[in-house]
């Protein structure tokens, strides 16, 4: 229950009318002037409304008021009022949210359900006495039209159906009024569809068309509000139209269309219809392509006949076609090509000329050079299809030409093809390669070019043929042996233009290697160059060079310690950083091919730096904190040297125990270092150093063992510093309180006869402080002040390997006492 300040009630019998004697207060009440009002409000869903309770002329809020709801069932009371304190009953949120302000009752989002009759009965003052008032309020709740949606009775139909599309709302206040938009399906102003039948709700298109097609919507209105549906789209399917065929480039003829030979033909075919229709084309009943437009690039004689374009929508599965007849008119496919063989054993040269189809077929002839048209004519002869001319090679110049000559009617200006013979410019060039592993040699001869082509063929030393001649390249494969070792092969070239010939030699030798040095010295930790190359010979048989190190291993690429570079007939190793002895002794570089193999070998020698001079420890000092030690030292002796190194183990070792290994402190030490202070140490445990000199890799004498010495004592100065100031701030403050004592004789007089007490008879002197009075007494004993303790302990002494330094303070111990009073 939704409540002010006033604690909730119980809405159970007619308590109100016992409880409106006591909320009027005792004021007089004037029954006989009772108001009484009834009006009509209008309140759409979902907004706010206000119910206004009692006389319009009222000028003060009732003092007291009962609202109460009659709707389709019993009434029941909506919420009670008196002044601030306002209740608001437990079921009057199914009417709204219910707030009730200066007996003004308001429902916002106002909800279906409060169409009904609200009743207001409330107190009125009015000139010191309260006046009955009645307000029955009749609220009619509108409903706003809810967005409208089209549903057709097919999203799809053909041409000539019935279409009806209505216009559904799922809410809204009656009336309602309907209209509609049609918009085209390639867009445009959506427009009222007149001339269509029906009305209202419904929109009916009887029979369909194709311009019926398109996007519709609807807007429904009412006294709230209107909404617009989304468009939906109204398919006409229809279809196919009788095909049109057109033909490009256009040359019609009686019963048809012509094209020439290797001509682009275009043929298109359009039949109106929805969905588009689906084009195929038929070429003597043979589908060829599907598609509006079928392009045959370069037309040939076999793609003439009857073309048949087939139209069909998918929707409907109905088909049209129309049908036209296409003539070709061809040469010969391609143009005439033209060869040159060698024959008569290599003596002539035959020139054939070649050009096969059309209709008729092309008429060929060969003519030669210098010569007109005219006069060869009838010297070499006319033919059909193919024309073939033999020509002697010891009479035909080098680099004569012949052209073959072709007439068709189809072509105006004909077609040609030539050839020219003539001999390639130098000599035939031998190689020779292993494959499969060295298993065959193979013997490779070459001289490209010439008309006809140079014919080769292999011959051994013996000049026995070996293989058949063929032309620009003879291969001649052996099983590769020993025996083939020193053996010479000659590939002879021969050419119907040229009698003399010609011919080139190849040698199989085994490898043979040279290195550039024999003997290779370095010293340790550079890097070592052994080059070895392979010496040029008559044929390239691939040998494989490979490098083998002191013990015999092969050295293959990837490894840390060697650096192959190889190229064409050389391979290079590199031996990254030296070392001494194991990477010396003898490096062998050896190549094998198919008919043998070769060895190599290189000496390496490795030598070691000089030894550094010698080091000792000049001084070995603990830090206060014992974590860390400062070293010196100085060398002896003369010698190069490239940086220290410190070393380090435990001192003390349990008994019958080895000393540990030396750990290495600190390395890597310039060269013009001469201390170092090195930490990282455990104050619990005894530590022994050592350094030694480096020269590169060559480590010197290491110097004598010792142990740090302990650090000098460094507060004496402190300690000498704080006493003095104690007792310059004592004496200060003795002097003051005696002088205050002195000066205030009457406030302390215990106090001042205590320091400053008259002397009686028989005293010398005045005694103005204790002190000065067991000095005296002592004096009248004949006492005299103790001299300085000449033995007083001195410094202890540094051990050897850490001599004193003059710059330092010597030790002192102090020992300072405080007592503190409350």
């Amino acid at each position: 229950m939704e409540r002010g300040r006033a604690s909730p009630l119980r809405w159970r019998g007619p308590w109100i009318l016992c409880l409106l004697p006591a909320l009027v207060g005792g004021q007089p009440l004037a029954a006989g002037e009772v108001a009484y009002q009834e009006q009509t409000v209008t309140g759409v869903r979902g907004r706010a409304v206000e119910l206004s309770c009692g006389p319009a002329a009222a000028s003060a809020a009732p003092a007291v008021v009962f609202w109460s709801f009659t709707g389709s069932g019993p009434p029941r009371a909506v919420a009670v009022g008196s002044g601030g304190e306002v209740v608001v009953a437990p079921g009057a949120g199914t009417l709204g949210r219910v707030t009730l302000r200066n007996g003004t009752l308001e429902l916002r989002e106002l909800r279906a359900a409060a169409q009904g009759r609200f009743l207001c009965q409330g107190l009125f003052p009015e000139r010191g006495r309260l006046r009955i008032g009645y307000a029955a309020i009749l609220l009619r709740v509108l409903v706003p039209v809810s967005k409208p949606f089209v549903r057709p009775t097919a999203a799809v139909a053909p041409e000539g159906a019935a279409v009806a599309l209505t216009c559904a709302v799922r809410e809204g206040t009656e009336p309602l009024s309907f209209s509609w938009q049609h918009r085209e399906p390639r867009g445009g102003p959506s427009v009222s569809p007149a001339g269509l039948g029906g009305s209202g709700a419904e929109l009916r298109l009887t029979p369909a068309n194709r311009s019926h097609a398109g996007w519709y919507a609807c807007t429904v209105h009412n006294e709230v509000n209107n909404h617009t549906s989304e468009p939906i789209y109204l398919d006409i399917v229809y279809g196919p139209d009788e095909p049109a065929i057109s033909v490009e480039p256009f040359s019609p003829e009686q019963g048809g269309f012509s094209a020439g030979e290797r001509e682009d033909v275009v043929l298109s075919c359009l039949a109106p219809s929805n969905p588009p229709s689906r084009y195929v084309w038929l070429h003597n009943g043979s589908q060829v392509h599907t598609g509006q437009t079928y392009v045959i690039a370069a037309i040939a004689r076999a793609q003439a006949g009857t073309y048949t374009c087939l139209a069909e929508n998918t929707h409907l599965h109905t088909r049209t076609q129309a049908t036209i007849v296409l003539t070709v008119y061809y040469p010969p496919a391609g143009s005439p090509s033209c060869s040159v063989l060698a024959t008569s054993d290599l003596r002539d040269v035959a020139l054939r000329c070649r050009w096969l189809g059309g209709f008729p077929p092309a008429r060929l002839r060969w003519v030669g050079p210098q010569e007109e048209e005219e006069e060869e004519e009838g010297v070499m002869g006319n033919s059909f299809s193919m024309a073939t001319s033999i020509q002697p090679g010891a009479a035909t110049r080098n680099g004569s030409s012949f052209s073959c000559l072709a007439s068709h009617p189809t072509l105006p200006q004909g077609a040609a093809c030539g050839t020219t013979l003539w001999v390639p410019a130098g000599g035939p060039s031998c190689a020779a390669a292993a494959t499969k592993g060295d298993e065959y040699v193979m013997l490779r001869c070459r001289w490209e070019g010439g008309t006809p082509p140079v014919t080769l063929r292999w011959h051994d030393s013996g000049g026995r043929a070996l293989g058949d001649p063929v032309p620009s390249a003879a291969v001649l494969v052996l099983s590769a042996n020993g025996s083939l070792g020193g053996r010479e092969f000659v590939c002879a070239a021969a050419h119907p233009l040229w009698a003399a010939g010609a011919e080139c030699r190849l040698r199989l030798e085994v490898p043979e290697l040279e290195a550039e040095r024999s003997e290779v010295a370095v010293l340790e930790g550079s890097e070592a160059r052994l080059a070895c190359r392979q010496r040029g010979g008559s044929a390239d048989l691939g040998a494989a060079v490979a490098w083998y190190d002191a013990k015999e291993r092969e050295v293959t690429p990837g490894l840390a310690k060697y650096w192959l570079e190889r190229g064409e007939a050389w391979v290079n190793l590199t031996i990254r950083d030296a070392e001494w002895p194991g990477d010396g002794g003898i490096y062998r570089c050896a190549a094998a091919n198919a008919v043998g193999s070769a060895s190599l070998p290189v000496r390496l020698r490795v030598d070691r730096y000089p030894a550094p001079p010698n080091v000792t420890i000049s001084k070995l000092r603990y830090t206060r904190a014992r974590t860390e030690v400062r070293l010196e030292w100085r060398t002896q002796g003369t010698g190069n040297l490239t940086g220290f190194v410190v070393q380090r183990r435990q001192a003390k070792k349990p008994p019958r125990r080895v000393p540990g290994p030396w750990e290495t402190a600190a390395g890597d030490i310039e060269p013009h270092s001469r201390d170092r202070r090195l930490g990282g140490l455990d104050p619990a445990v005894v530590y022994a150093f050592r350094i030694l000199a480096v020269n590169h890799r060559t480590a010197g004498h290491p110097s004598e063992v010792q142990t740090p010495a302990e650090p000098p004592f460094e507060a004496y100065p402190a300690v000498m510093g704080a006493a003095t100031v104690g007792m310059l701030v004592a004496t200060v403050a003795s002097f003051l309180a005696v002088r205050c004592v002195a000066r205030h004789r009457d406030a302390l007089p215990w106090l001042h006869d205590l320091l400053f007490r008259t002397a009686g008879p028989g005293a010398q002197e005045p005694i103005g402080m204790p002190e000065d009075a067991e000095t005296a007494a002592s004096r009248e004993d004949g006492a005299a002040p103790a001299p300085e303790d000449p033995s007083a302990p001195s410094a202890a002494a540094e051990p050897l390997s850490a001599p004193p330094d003059t710059t330092d303070d010597q030790p002192v111990n102090v020992t300072i006492t405080v007592t503190a009073t409350p």
